[in-house]
């Protein structure tokens, strides 16, 4: 899948995969930033800040976050309503992120961040009406986000999740696909204790991700910014991170 270009700069895809097997490394030492080392976790964040799953390798040359307050949208297409469930998600993270401002829009109020819930009949055909917006694209994947970056921040992401193929898969691309809409958009398979890995099974906020975003949203960490501009800045910030992320 290639990147689209629209008024807002450059549309990437970002698609959830089912995980076809577990993970072999030890599910105790995932449970805790603790356990990993300076150099780990930072290497965590470049291979999920930089780097984008579908799109140019320029896509993914520069941090990509919002810098004005997410308002979260649920469009509930699905025959069971997820609308709860994906609220209590969004309410959880402005404590588990620090500097990350995010909440459910209020009723009349313009989002900036759209979750399509739908039954796996309708996958494709959201994605292309609403995601795509009417061009001819594949819709890959077990679920997908797609965010709309500018120079200035994240304009928009629009995800669309599918509600009726089992808890831990609404729940794995609940997470997923929400976070990376947040800006850590790039998968790899050598994070083993990550969500941003579709060889995985986690389904929940890692403490791993949680450094990973918490570190995307320190105020010193713009959009825009290289590899080697973040390179520098990336000690200090682990090191304020690591005193509110367990």
């Amino acid at each position: 899948m290639t990147a689209f270009r629209t008024m807002f700069g450059l549309m990437l895809l970002v698609v959830t995969l089912a995980a076809a097997g577990g993970f072999c490394t030890s599910s105790v030492r995932a449970e805790s930033i603790g356990s990993f080392s300076d150099d780990e976790l930072m290497d965590g964040f470049q291979k999920t800040v930089f780097g984008v799953e579908y799109g140019s390798v320029a896509a993914g040359s520069s941090v990509k976050k919002f810098e004005s307050t997410v308002r979260v949208r649920v469009l509930n297409l699905a025959d069971k309503d997820r609308q709860r469930e994906i609220a209590g998600f969004v309410s959880r993270l402005p404590r588990l992120v620090k500097g990350l401002d995010i909440r459910m829009a209020r009723p009349g109020e313009n989002p900036n961040f759209t979750v399509y819930v739908v039954d796996r009949a309708d996958y494709v055909g959201t994605v292309q009406s609403d995601v795509l917006e009417g061009t001819h694209g594949a819709a890959p994947g077990q679920c997908l986000v797609r965010v709309y970056p500018s120079s200035v921040g994240i304009v928009r992401s629009t995800a669309v999740i599918v509600s009726d193929e089992g808890e831990s898969l609404f729940r794995r691309c609940m997470v997923e696909e929400i976070l990376q809409g947040l800006g850590p958009m790039n998968d790899n398979a050598a994070l083993y204790a990550s969500v941003f890995n579709d060889t995985s099974r986690h389904d929940r906020f890692m403490p791993f991700d949680r450094a990973v975003v918490s570190m995307l949203y320190d105020r010193r960490i713009r959009p825009g910014m290289s590899r080697t501009e973040v390179g520098t800045l990336l000690p200090a910030v682990l090191a304020d991170v690591r005193r509110s992320v367990r």
